[in-house]
C-alpha cells in the first residue's frame, strides 16, 4: 500500500495581479475538496505579503494527485496562471516515520 503523499505549493503574484491571483486560486478549493483521495486542500495568503500563496495538500495517493492535476479546475487555472503568477514551486514530499 501506498503511503499518503503531501503536497506544497508556493506562488507568488505578478505585481498588480495579487487580487487576480487569489480569485482563481480559491475557485480550486470546493471543488478539489470533494476530489477521491484528497485527504486536506487547505489555501494560505501570506499576511505580510498578499501576493504569496501557498497550498499545503495531503493526498491518500500519489495516483490520486496526478488524476487531480488533470482536473477540470486545475486545467481551467492552468489557462489563465501565466499571467497571474511570476514564481511557482512545488515539492512533493512524503512523511518521515
Amino acid at each position: 500500500m501506498s503511503k499518503p503523499l503531501t503536497i506544497v505549493a508556493r506562488m507568488t503574484a505578478k505585481p498588480g495581479r495579487e487580487d487576480a491571483l487569489a480569485a482563481e486560486l480559491k475557485k480550486l478549493i470546493a471543488p478539489t475538496l470533494v476530489e477521491a483521495g484528497c485527504l486536506q486542500y487547505d489555501m494560505h495568503r501570506d499576511l505580510e505579503n498578499p501576493g504569496n500563496f501557498l497550498f499545503f495538500e495531503n493526498w491518500a495517493t500519489r495516483d490520486q494527485w496526478l488524476a487531480h492535476m488533470e482536473s477540470p479546475q486545475l486545467l481551467a487555472y492552468k489557462a489563465v496562471a501565466d499571467d497571474l503568477v511570476d514564481v511557482f514551486e512545488l515539492f512533493q514530499m512524503g512523511k518521515v516515520d
